[in-house]
């Protein structure tokens, strides 16, 4: 916190992770970086200038064709913070500007190269169950709406310009305080003796780091920071783990508004089937069955047409794989539409988002998990975060179209508006970490309503002023009461 009294606990707090408090299992020693406000009596290492180009080596032995031993390293604190926010994309943004505007501390890192994730680098263009939301996700609606489109403006900011989201996002955590490094992926932690995340790890440019903080929020989308913590994770559904296909959008332009109206599908539902029996007509045969044309300013649309089925979220390998097949897919298809002439003749590729749409990675186990039976029968908790009310959302599991023969009879219940209770955002393995966004806890029928993004930014909102709260109060996130939370941020 920001104040004389949380200074002297954070120094206490630093004091004894560079005393060695912080050896986990990953074997990473964490030690204070020269520049990282040492205290008196500590240590410091040196370590490489990184601005010029200097690098700290990696040494090990290659012990086998498919395994190497790397040697243990010290490695630079690079930052510490009162909350430590994993993940830049829609719940990451309401954790970071929640938790700042309470008055923390705030170190906000991001894998991509702008803030925003599935809003920006995957140039989503559309804010599903974000209308009835207060807080941060309204605020930036109304921004949205304000200085976008006519198209934003007439969809209150739900259909919106990816570019202006991006400077949007960065100009409200600069304003707000929050630190903010790009370019940096999370890829392990370091736990205390009871258990509690006192470090994450990175690695980017600037080689292998240590950021400390005193609560972390995991809002990764995969729950990559939960995972590397020891936490334990569902993932997809059934023995196999099959989960919800992956899907590529792309920035389009070369068509005219008024005479593609009919597939535009913020002029009426049918617009998705009108659009797929023109594609099949012409010989097209899209992997996703429901191909979504949005008109988001002047003549540039966005495009999602991709499936990519039986996709690892966790597997870099596959998920590149994916992401070459899915854009040779969207160009095929736009080469295809452009042969048909009359409003199509001019068709072009603008962009292919620069990460490809994941719907479905690890759902970290909480301390309340929500489920299917929740989503149909309307929960209501005491601890009460936000409400959601969309759709049982699972995109066809299989290539042939079917999904799990459980999605059938949920969908047919139909969803009742129901709670997203605080204790789903609290990890039930580790202390000090929360999450938000599509990896907080919950089976893969809730999973499909609550991932949408529109629920993402109170979720992080919940989660940043749930760990700005604990931090005042001297306690853990799982030891406060929702009401507890809003009364003492």
């Amino acid at each position: 916190m920001k104040n004389s009294e949380s200074s002297t606990h954070r120094r206490r707090f630093l004091k004894s992770i560079v005393a060695g408090a912080a050896i986990g299992s990953t074997g990473v020693q964490v030690r204070l970086a020269e520049g990282a406000d040492p205290q008196e009596g500590q240590t410091t290492t040196a370590f490489p200038e990184f601005t010029k180009g200097e690098v700290l080596r990696t040494d090990g032995e290659l012990i086998a064709e498919n395994a190497l031993h790397e040697s243990a390293r010290t490695i630079p604190v690079a930052g510490q913070s009162d909350v430590l926010v994993c993940g830049g994309g829609p719940a990451g943004i309401g954790a970071a500007l929640a938790a700042a505007r309470a008055g923390a501390s705030v170190q906000l890192i991001e894998v991509g190269g702008c803030l925003g994730g599935v809003w920006t680098a995957g140039l989503l263009t559309k804010i599903l169950n974000g209308e009835k939301k207060s807080g941060v996700m309204q605020e930036l609606l109304t921004d949205l709406a304000e200085r976008g489109s006519a198209v934003a403006q007439k969809t209150s900011g739900t259909v919106y310009d990816p570019e202006l989201m991006k400077l949007l996002l960065e100009e409200k955590c600069v304003e707000a305080g929050v630190k903010i490094q790009l370019h940096t992926r999370v890829v392990g932690t370091v736990t205390d003796q009871k258990n509690r995340i006192v470090a994450t790890i990175t690695e980017s440019k600037s080689g292998r780091q240590a950021w400390v903080a005193q609560r972390f929020i995991d809002c990764t989308g995969d729950g990559d920071l939960a995972a590397q913590a020891g936490c334990q994770f569902d993932v997809g559904i059934g023995s196999q783990c099959e989960c919800q296909p992956m899907s590529l959008i792309a920035l389009l332009t070369g068509i005219e508004p008024s005479e593609v109206s009919e597939f535009i599908r913020e002029n009426g539902s049918a617009a998705k089937a009108r659009l797929l029996k023109l594609m099949r007509q012409a010989g097209i045969k899209p992997s996703y069955r429901a191909p979504t044309l949005r008109h988001l300013h002047s003549g540039v649309f966005s495009l999602m047409t991709n499936h990519e089925y039986g996709v690892s979220a966790t597997d870099a390998g596959q998920i590149t794989a994916a992401t070459i097949r899915a854009r040779a897919e969207v160009h095929a298809i736009v080469n295809d539409l452009r042969k048909l002439g009359g409003p199509w003749s001019n068709l072009a590729v603008v962009a292919t988002a620069e990460q490809i749409g994941v719907r479905e990675g690890r759902r970290i186990r909480g301390r309340y998990t929500i489920t299917g039976n929740d989503v149909i029968t309307g929960l209501r908790h005491k601890d009460a975060v936000c409400r959601a009310n969309f759709a049982i959302d699972v995109h066809n599991v299989f290539p042939d179209g079917s999904n799990p023969a459980d999605v059938k009879r949920y969908r047919s219940a139909g969803v009742k508006a129901y709670d997203i209770p605080l204790p789903a955002l609290i990890a039930a393995d580790v202390d000090g970490l929360m999450m938000a966004g599509r990896c907080i806890s919950g089976d893969f029928i809730a999973h499909s309503s609550y991932r949408v993004t529109g629920n993402s930014v109170p979720m992080g909102e919940a989660a940043g002023l749930t760990s700005v709260a604990s931090l005042k109060q001297g306690v853990m996130p799982h030891e406060l009461s929702w009401d507890t939370v809003q009364k003492a941020t």
